[in-house]
């Protein structure tokens, strides 16, 4: 089978996906220096797939690194490109360290994807590119908006730069648009894994009931949604990791409409803040510590996806609900627990 390049590959999703592609019979290895993740995640991919991983701690922005890994491995034949740094509210308050990071590295990558002639090239995007959209939910046709942060920013920019690339090479890549990507894997082995102070909703929550954190902070309640908190569409983080493996086997087959397709990924149904921690308290059995505050710099109000062409085109399919992204999200975060009350 093809040799795949994750970048990204001990991050949440990339660790994801490189389970998902060995378990459908590709070769991959990992760059990853570890600068937003741990090597944690490698030990858990061992542990399900059996399969040891070789990953390259390289930073994408030095050149010379990151084509030497190309170097060494000339059998490259697709790359799926999650490396960047993702905090939306971090990036409101460091936009030179995003954009430097996020647009730096993938121009690399690209410029050794063009001298290696490496065929395939999926990017992970966000559905951040579509701003406050004016209409819910949103297709791939939908307005590009302005960015509510740097971070929506880069990845507006980074579609951008693939589709000039595509334009003038003879490379084929896929966009993935993807919405909220939540939960773990269900051996309780892999999951979100945030280094610091955690950004995204499911970790506050379950960082929030295990004692990491004292208390959460929903940040607002007065938007025009039905419960006044921001709307999200959670997709389980296995459903997003499978999409990334079907999406290099529709390039393999030639399957592709253009030299740069585009599909959303998301559930389709909007779940707001305030119904995301019901929904914890519900799986767990416990009361969570939340207040309200104000709004935050860099939030969407409201936003799901219309994925019928992820369906239908690529053949994906749904197979994790809200219950279940959260009941994975909080093994995984009781198995956290455990590995750290252990005897070293």
């Amino acid at each position: 089978m093809p040799t795949i390049l994750v970048t990204g590959g001990a991050g949440f999703i990339g660790s994801h996906t490189i389970i998902d592609l060995i378990e459908n019979g590709f070769d991959v290895i990992s760059i990853d220096d570890f600068s937003a993740s741990t090597p944690i995640s490698f030990a858990g991919i061992k542990k399900i797939t059996g399969k040891e991983v070789i990953n390259y701690v390289v930073d994408l922005k030095n050149f010379e690194d990151t084509k030497a890994v190309f170097q060494k491995h000339t059998n490259i034949k697709g790359i799926i490109h999650f490396a960047a740094f993702k905090a939306v509210g971090e990036s409101v308050h460091l936009p030179i360290k995003y954009y430097e990071n996020n647009l730096f590295g993938l121009i690399n990558l690209l410029k050794c994807v063009e001298e290696f002639k490496v065929p395939h090239f999926v990017f992970s995007s966000s559905c951040t590119v579509y701003g406050n959209p004016d209409t819910i939910p949103v297709t791939e046709q939908s307005p590009i908006k302005t960015a509510e942060s740097p971070y929506g920013a880069t990845k507006q920019m980074g579609e951008v730069v693939i589709k000039d690339f595509t334009n003038s090479s003879s490379v084929n890549a896929i966009l993935l648009r993807y919405f909220n990507p939540v939960g773990a894997h269900p051996s309780g082995y892999i999951g979100e894994l945030p280094l610091g102070k955690p950004q995204n909703l499911f970790p506050v929550i379950t960082q929030t009931a295990i004692g990491k954190l004292p208390k959460m902070m929903v940040y607002g309640n007065d938007y025009d949604t039905r419960d006044g908190s921001c709307i999200r569409d959670f997709i389980h983080v296995s459903d997003i990791a499978h999409a990334h493996t079907l999406a290099i086997q529709y390039l393999l087959h030639k399957k592709n409409e253009t030299n740069c397709d585009v599909f959303n990924l998301g559930t389709g149904i909007g779940i707001t803040v305030l119904e995301a921690i019901q929904t914890f308290e519900k799986v767990s059995g416990l009361k969570l510590n939340y207040e309200i505050g104000q709004r935050r710099a860099g939030d969407v109000i409201a936003i799901y996806a219309n994925n019928h062409a992820a369906l239908s085109k690529l053949g994906w399919k749904i197979n994790y609900g809200i219950t279940e992204m959260m009941d994975t999200a909080w093994k995984w975060e009781l198995k956290l627990k455990e590995i750290a009350n252990q005897p070293n």
